[in-house]
């Protein structure tokens, strides 16, 4: 169960900002819980602004002079880029203007096999071809051993990056990183593509026209792709991005766009960051990366048709490894439960395929609400991807034990690392110390609502004034609603996969979508009542509009989140181990009316439905000021001590077994033993 808040609004400012402008309440009112208190401050955001001048990047003036000389000698010039979508958008990109410019330009990706950014053999190869400079783009800014290697090879190297640099830089003609401490330019929070667009527009002159004219869509795809906040400059360039994007003449996004089946109308930074840069991506982690390049820079139609078709096989293919994965990290979870109680989850197994780490951490992340790093491990070595919740720095909490790794680098959110197998029980250890060291209690996910659910916020014009907010990413989500004391009028499975629900608020009826749930998984009944967070959207079908409700998270109406989640911590933290304070015993000891109450209602459940019921949802059916969640875990535990129930820790799903025997439940050794805090 997620934690949930509404932002503060103000009715008065809403009115006083709609009777000046043209914008629709809804809208306005999404405004001002964000914190846009006046017209001015609103127009402000949605003000067209220029970027910044490139200069004012440390070293940008001196890698965009010193590029264009070896361009003019006639050196040999590498792009090195990297293979998620950000780094294959900016290798386009630079390479692309380069090779028009007249250079002698090849480019060079890693395999993920190689690891992230630059090493040893890749760089002996490039200079066994001749190459006099190598370009970084998206990385190098952690590769000091192999700056002094390249040096030694009698190459020059320009590090152009964005992820955090420590505090020693590598040795280069010039380091362009917007995070570089001594780097005092106004934006910081550019994708690597955000920095080479800023690159080819100081090799310009400073003009930015070209540079977003030819590239601006890479740019636009690369930002989103990478999770950047969709503020300040990064807002001008997605929205510029995505208006060259709908007109693009590039071979190999129009198949792309032709597999996804989106057409110009549908794309907005929402529909890109789920149908299209999912199968940029992919290329890096099951086929090649050079896959992508070749498609993004074929002038045949046929080629780019035949290579996205390739991309779209290979996601398949990734869902199955990511599955594979998925399902061992399930079987350690539930032969070793105590794992889920760490502040800091990891998880490694045998020949993971490297390319679906990171999307197993996101998934492990978003399922518990925890940061993790999950590795894959072959032949001694462990290759790793993490990631965090907001609130907790994964760079941060990694650098502490930075004397671990082979290779690491990342930024607060995510981070890719590597070390020797026998090092991950210590790296386990060190993080989650870290973790208690630095955080009493542990950041968790929270879903911001931004308005309680009006009933003028249901209509299509209402709905369609949120558009203005667009485009909705990183630091600008999509608005979120809350509708509380919402009544179950009915439940439909549609497209075999999703749950249609239809809903009564307010005296009004209205049908919404609750993604890959099957009627039978939602725990909830036609009668009860449930508090729901959910997006507004314009459907169009047979060219006729509606509104469209997603839901994001629901809980029982009436069960208090922070009371949930204070107990949870305090159940964890007891069975890791930690003490607590005696004073806490009269509210986490269960008494045999609690027992009697979960028994009961899993029971029934069982006897209606024959399967096993979700934690949560048994937890959201017996709760009361009484009962509250670490007396039912406790209470969990003890029926599984006595063989009462199945417990599948991993999908948290709790099922009655059979028995005939009496049990004595003072005989539990988890009752006895909560009974002496």
């Amino acid at each position: 169960m997620n934690q949930w808040s509404v932002r503060e609004t103000d009715a008065v400012k809403i009115s006083d900002i709609v009777r000046k402008t043209d914008l629709g309440k809804t809208a306005v009112s999404v405004f001002v819980a964000r914190g846009y208190n006046s017209v001015d401050e609103i127009a402000e955001f949605l003000e067209e602004k220029e970027l910044s001048s490139p200069y004012l990047i440390k070293d940008m003036q001196v890698a965009a002079e010193h590029i264009l000389e070896t361009v003019d000698e006639g050196e040999k010039i590498c792009v090195y880029g990297d293979y998620d979508c950000d780094g294959i958008m900016s290798t386009v990109m630079l390479y692309s203007y380069l090779l028009n410019m007249g250079a002698d330009v090849t480019y060079y990706i890693p395999e993920r096999e190689e690891g992230y950014g630059l090493n040893e053999e890749s760089i002996r190869k490039i200079a066994k071809d001749g190459t006099k400079l190598i370009i970084t783009v998206d990385n190098g800014i952690a590769s000091v051993k192999e700056a002094e290697l390249i040096k030694e090879l009698g190459m020059e190297l320009v590090i152009t990056d964005h992820h955090q640099p420590s505090d020693e830089l590598p040795d280069a003609v010039a380091v362009v990183d917007p995070h570089r401490k001594d780097c005092h330019s106004p934006y910081k929070n550019l994708c690597g593509a955000g920095v080479t667009l800023k690159l080819i527009a100081a090799m310009e002159g400073g003009d930015y026209e070209v540079a977003l004219e030819q590239f601006g869509e890479y740019a636009a795809l690369a930002t989103i792709a990478d999770v950047m906040k969709l503020d300040g400059e990064n807002r001008y360039i997605v929205r510029r991005g995505i208006e060259y994007l709908k007109n693009t003449e590039n071979c190999g996004l129009i198949a792309l766009m032709k597999e996804a089946k989106l057409s110009p109308e549908k794309i907005n930074s929402t529909s890109v960051a789920f149908n299209i840069n999912p199968k940029i991506n992919v290329a890096g982690r099951m086929s090649s990366s050079t896959r992508a390049m070749e498609l993004f820079l074929s002038e045949d139609e046929d080629e780019a048709a035949e290579i996205a078709k390739e991309l779209i096989e290979c996601v398949a293919e990734r869902k199955r490894y990511e599955a594979e994965a998925l399902s061992e990290i399930n079987e350690k979870i539930n032969k070793h439960p105590e794992i889920l109680n760490d502040r800091v989850l990891v998880f490694y197994g045998n020949e993971w395929h490297h390319g679906v780490s990171g999307l197993v951490a996101s998934k492990i992340t978003d399922r518990y609400g925890k940061p993790s790093c999950i590795l894959s491990v072959s032949e001694g070595s462990a290759r790793g991807s993490a990631r965090s919740v907001e609130g907790f720095s994964l760079f941060d909490a990694l650098s502490s034990c930075d004397e671990l790794y082979d290779k690491f680098g990342g930024h607060t959110g995510a981070c890719g690392f590597s070390l020797s197998e026998e090092k991950i029980d210590e790296f386990r250890k060190r993080v989650n110390l870290y973790a208690k060291e630095n955080h009493n209690i542990m950041p968790k996910p929270v879903i911001v609502a931004d308005k309680y659910l009006e009933k003028e916020d249901m209509t299509l014009s209402a709905v369609k004034s949120l558009s203005v907010l667009e485009p909705f990413g990183e630091g600008n989500p999509k608005p979120l609603f809350l509708a509380t004391g919402v009544v179950i009028e009915e439940k439909v499975l549609f497209a075999e996969k999703h749950l249609k629900l239809k809903l009564s608020y307010n005296n009004t009826s209205f049908y919404t979508k609750l993604w890959n749930t099957l009627p039978d998984e939602f725990p909830f009944a036609i009668g009860d009542k449930i508090d729901i967070v959910f997006t507004l959207d314009v459907n169009v079908w047979n060219d006729k509009e509606t509104v469209e409700y997603s839901i994001k998270d629901y809980k029982k109406s009436g069960l208090s989140q922070q009371k949930y989640i204070n107990a949870k911590y305090y159940y964890e933290a007891y069975k890791s181990g930690e003490t607590l304070s005696p004073q806490l015993r009269p509210i986490i000891v269960p008494e045999r009316d609690d027992f009697v109450a979960v028994y009961t209602a899993l029971s029934t459940y069982m006897g209606l439905f024959g399967k096993g019921k979700s934690m949560d949802s048994l937890f959201a059916e017996v709760c009361s000021d009484k009962l509250n969640y670490f007396k039912f875990r406790i209470i969990l535990d003890c029926f599984e001590e006595l063989s009462l129930v199945e417990v599948d820790y991993a999908k948290e799903i709790v099922s009655l077994l059979k028995t005939e025997k009496k049990v004595d439940l003072e005989s539990a050794e988890a009752l006895k033993k909560i009974k002496l805090v």
